[in-house]
């Protein structure tokens, strides 16, 4: 972010924040070419500034407060693709945008440096970098998860803990405002994936397909109704036009109709004997059983064969019980043999 590396600095100026899990924060200067030309080839300067700030736990999150509390948020640049070829006739310039004014004198004389550990949160003035604010949020636990995030035209710092309490605190004085048992942490896909979000919400994955929200403001819980979504509109279902006789004529849409309505015997008369035929088999009544017969005799052998097949696969099951059960001796032999032997030298076999 852009902040005093140093205490002596009279501007400020691009700065990487370290934090370290034994809660040390290392401010490291970056030195940027002055000219795009430049910064094509040129590589950036990192240098340490010797500033070192101490916390107690991990350090979890940074922010940048200008002199009023306003959220200051980092400058970034417009990327656009050198090789692109929609305008090549425009020669497009690198754009920093800042967010941040660039002089200290535009500032004020000092903004304000938040971070936040698993234990304890830290306000620093600067380019003095005196501690203002200091807040031991938990002893017993420790947090999970810290975020600053704006709320109600203000900024915030938002806190989970390991113990299932969300917590948060005003900025720069680091004033408790909430704080809630909501859920313990038994899942560590919660702890991994928790995160806050700007306007009193919060966000978790309470499965592998499912996002959990909630939301720890009064504002944007009175106005959640509004900001739900339908899935469907509902209609109501319209009723049938009345069919006319050349619209069913040549529409050919086909048209519902009931079985009995077409092939009942009140509607559609009995069928015509020349319809069907009696056509007798050969061999009449002795040729059917003989039919008969050879089912039954295939349908005797068909049983025969699947009785064999049973008894089979009983034999098979028991050979497979007593391969088992000779394993399980030989195992239990070998570490019997085993334990005599574990505390022997090699000269008493």
């Amino acid at each position: 972010m852009e902040s005093f590396a140093r205490k002596n600095d009279s501007a400020v100026s691009p700065c990487l924040w370290v934090g370290t899990g034994l809660g040390m924060v290392l401010i490291l200067s970056l030195n940027l070419p002055a000219s795009d030309d430049l910064r094509q080839s040129e590589p950036v300067m990192v240098s340490p500034s010797g500033t070192v700030l101490t916390l107690k736990g991990a350090v979890l999150a940074f922010a940048c407060l200008d002199c009023v509390g306003t959220l200051t948020h980092p400058p970034y640049e417009v990327w656009r693709d050198p090789h692109s070829a929609d305008d090549g006739e425009k020669t497009r310039k690198r754009k920093l945008v800042m967010h941040s004014p660039s002089s200290s004198q535009d500032m004020g004389d000092h903004q304000f440096a938040v971070i936040c550990s698993e234990k304890q949160a830290k306000v620093f003035s600067l380019p003095s970098q005196t501690c203002l604010y200091v807040h031991n949020i938990t002893e017993t636990s420790f947090l999970l998860r810290a975020d600053v995030v704006t709320l109600c035209n203000s900024v915030c710092l938002a806190c989970f803990c390991a113990n299932g309490h969300i917590m948060t605190l005003s900025l720069p004085s680091l004033r408790p405002l909430l704080d809630i048992n909501y859920l313990p942490v038994t899942d560590m896909r919660i702890a991994r994936t928790f995160c806050f979000t700007n306007e009193g919400q919060a966000l978790y994955l309470s499965s592998p397909t499912e996002i959990q929200r909630l939301t720890y403001s009064q504002e944007m819980c009175d106005n959640l109704q509004d900001m739900l979504g339908d899935l469907f509109t509902p209609v109501e279902t319209p009723e049938a036009q009345n069919r006319g006789f050349l619209k069913g004529l040549f529409g050919g849409s086909g048209q519902a109709f009931d079985r009995e309505e077409l092939f009942g015997e009140a509607t559609a008369g009995k069928a015509s004997r020349s319809l069907a035929q009696h056509i007798p088999g050969p061999g009449g009544i002795e040729g059917v059983r003989g039919a008969a017969g050879g089912v039954i005799g295939d349908l005797t052998r068909a049983r025969i064969a699947l009785d064999e097949r049973g008894q089979k696969l009983g034999e098979l099951d028991e050979k497979t019980a007593s391969m088992m059960a000779s394993a399980e001796a030989f195992s239990k032999h070998a570490h019997e043999v085993m334990l005599k032997y574990k505390d022997k030298k090699w000269y008493q076999f």
